[in-house]
């Protein structure tokens, strides 16, 4: 009966941590898709483009998903806007939690007349 019991302790724990890795995989991901609206769109060198602050505010948000995850950082800004256009890449800066500022580099990985895929690295 022991053994059931330690069995059964054993998998639900398991089932925990592969459920908490998933979770940690689903929320840290770098990668982001953003319509191309009235509201988002820019012009960059006659392209459309996401704008500079929609780019900034999620990387931002994106950067330190959970606590384990990544490194808080603050005031991110971007250049200028995200073309869209697949390859297209810009390097926003941000500021860490203690005050180092860093680089962060994001490229478009699909766009279309609607919307734009983009990442960014940490």
């Amino acid at each position: 009966m022991q053994r059931k019991a330690l069995i059964s302790v054993i998998g639900g724990a398991t089932a925990a941590v592969a459920l908490a890795g998933l979770g940690t995989h689903l929320l840290a991901g770098t990668e982001s898709t953003s319509s191309l609206d009235k509201y988002t769109t820019v012009a960059v060198d006659g392209h459309k483009a996401l704008a500079a602050n929609i780019v900034a505010g999620r990387a931002q948000s994106k950067f330190h998903p959970l606590p384990w995850v990544g490194t808080k950082v603050s005031r991110v800004s971007c250049p200028t806007g995200l073309k869209a256009v697949a390859g297209a890449s810009i390097t926003c800066t941000g500021r860490t939690g203690t005050g180092k500022d860093i680089d962060i580099p994001v490229t478009v990985v699909a766009a279309t007349n609607t919307s734009v895929t983009w990442k960014f690295e940490r």
